[in-house]
């Protein structure tokens, strides 16, 4: 990839690496007892401490006033009022509507050039999606057959699957647990066989969510799942008790056959997939926790958007997560990036924030269509405590890498079984203690190590985390959770001078992929035109799929 030269913007930065870089974050606790106490802040029911990063308050101002000359600001500014930052699409970004509790209205641009407030037409799918919600709960909707519907399987990819999925799992304990809620997202057909395996057709109910109502994987395995629903219950027009849609396509729902009055919940272009999870997409969620606790997650992330629209810079959690994403990434080539919550519960997060960051800022252009001047994204994955420690804390430790972590944990838990919270807690708290000031070889030998066996037991320390904790992991925590990365991403995107609401590369791979199918599935051999590599695999796929 071609790149620019470096910003100039960046020099007051790089003077400051040069001091910085070199300190070993024992010196940074020693040099200010005042450290931990300064470096965290609490609010939205979160406390986030992030004095264990491999930076100073004299970082977190010059970061500030690299964002602010960026224009971060105004950025905000135009999001949440409605204008169009999505630049490449021509879209406005507003997901922040979708949770606005202010009785404020918020406008945009429609179709036809005029300001209008979309909040008449959110609030009103939310009552929809509300009332839709308590008639499967309480049994007022029911199947073909006359059965309750027990069982819900979404069928979505991406943002249509992921956010529901996390969300679904990590506020199980406020689910009725008399509805089973499943995700299919792979066109792999193993994946919707083994979701319908031990489901009764006659109390299932299928939640199709596509934007387009197009997308190959979802259409694939929407269509299959309703030939496996009629194949049991013989009867066209059970489709109509067994599938909704999530889509801003009326007209293609119709052809699958739903009806837009009942059957049928809206979203718009302005919702990005990755951002939909408290539009209609959410309908699973709804269901499974019911309005209240829906409405709850919402209070959380709006919460969360007025302190990243309301409080200064220097004690705002987005924007300081967000620029200590970019002092490491650009700044000290660290690219990759660990989220670990302790709680099983927040397994799929790490899954979920993939997504939301890496298809949101991994872009090597600028909004101008200038190749960026540096690195943009890294890549984002964790595994929940404790079950990483022994998987890959060996490498976060002693690893020639070094990966900033967040780790993000909970003073209680909803299963408190004995001691299982506390030692799972002493095991958090341990290892960002770990990370960040690591055993000398003078500490290893005078606690009695054999000298061969010093350089093994050595840990270097200096490893940078960030540690997020709140009281317990419900409804609106987990609202303020959500809000806060997906602040943190926009902060990233607009230092890096992207739009990180499109998502263009995920579409070449889906084109060729259209190209390909029909090469896969002819009876005579295509005249194949592709690289050779791609030819000889199309070849040997024909010869082994017979």
């Amino acid at each position: 990839m071609t790149e620019r030269p470096p910003d100039p913007a960046d020099q007051p930065l790089w003077d400051h690496h040069s001091k910085i870089a070199p300190l070993h974050l024992r010196e940074l606790f020693a040099q200010d007892p005042g450290r931990a106490e300064a470096m965290t802040i609490e609010d939205c029911g979160l406390l986030m401490d992030y004095s264990k990063n491999r930076a100073t308050l004299d970082t977190i101002r010059l970061l500030v006033a690299r964002a602010r000359d960026a224009g971060l600001h105004k950025a905000v500014e135009r999001m949440f009022t409605g204008e169009k930052i999505n630049e490449t699409e021509g879209r406005a970004v507003l997901h922040t509507a979708l949770r606005n509790r202010s009785g404020k209205a918020v406008l945009t641009e429609d179709e036809h050039g005029q300001r209008k407030d979309v909040m008449p037409e959110v609030l009103a799918e939310l009552e929809k999606m509300a009332e839709f919600s308590r008639k499967i709960r309480d049994g007022r909707w029911r199947g073909h057959t006359g059965r309750r519907i027990r069982h819900i399987v979404n069928i979505g990819i991406g943002g249509s699957d992921l956010g529901g999925k996390m969300a679904c799992e990590a506020l199980r304990p406020f689910a009725d647990r008399r509805l089973s809620v499943q995700f299919v997202s792979n066109v792999d057909g193993t994946d919707l066989a083994e979701a319908t395996r031990d489901l009764d057709p006659a109390k299932t109910l299928f939640i199709v969510a596509s934007k387009t109502f197009t997308t190959q994987e979802t259409m694939t395995n929407a269509r299959s799942a309703r030939s496996w629903l009629l194949s049991k219950l013989g009867d066209r027009s059970a489709v109509g008790k067994h599938f909704v849609a999530v889509s801003t396509s009326a007209e293609e729902t119709v052809k699958f056959g739903l009806d837009p009055a009942t059957n049928t919940f809206a979203f718009w272009d302005w919702v990005g997939g990755r951002y939909s999870l408290s539009s209609a997409i959410g309908l699973p969620l709804m269901i499974a926790i019911g309005p209240e606790g829906f409405g709850q997650m919402l209070d959380g992330m709006y919460a969360m958007d007025c302190h990243f629209r309301r409080e200064s810079p220097d004690r705002n959690m987005p924007v300081i997560l967000g620029l200590l994403g970019v002092w490491y990434t650009n700044f000290f080539d660290f690219g990759s990036h660990a989220v670990l919550p302790y709680d099983q519960y927040l397994r799929h997060f790490p899954a979920y924030l993939q997504q939301a960051e890496m298809e949101s800022n991994g872009k090597s252009v600028t909004l101008g269509g200038q190749p960026v001047s540096g690195e943009t994204a890294p890549v984002i994955w964790g595994q929940p405590g404790t079950n990483g420690q022994h998987s890959f804390f060996q490498l976060l430790h002693q690893g020639t890498r070094i990966i900033p972590c967040d780790f993000i944990g909970f003073a209680q838990s909803h299963n408190p079984m004995c001691a299982h919270h506390d030692k799972l807690m002493a095991n958090l708290l341990a290892q960002t203690e770990a990370l960040a000031m690591g055993m000398t070889a003078e500490e290893v030998a005078a606690a009695g190590v054999p000298p061969e066996l010093v350089p093994h037991k050595t840990f270097q320390g200096n490893r940078p985390t960030t540690t997020i904790l709140a009281e317990v992991l419900d409804p609106k925590t987990l609202g303020a959770l959500i809000a806060l990365y997906e602040h943190k991403i926009f902060v990233q995107g607009v230092v890096w001078g992207i739009d990180s609401f499109d998502q263009m590369g995920v579409e070449l791979g889906k084109t060729l992929a259209k190209r390909i199918l029909p090469e896969l599935q002819a009876e005579e051999a295509p005249d194949l035109k592709h690289d050779e590599s791609t030819n000889r695999l199309i070849r040997w796929y024909r010869k082994h799929n017979a």
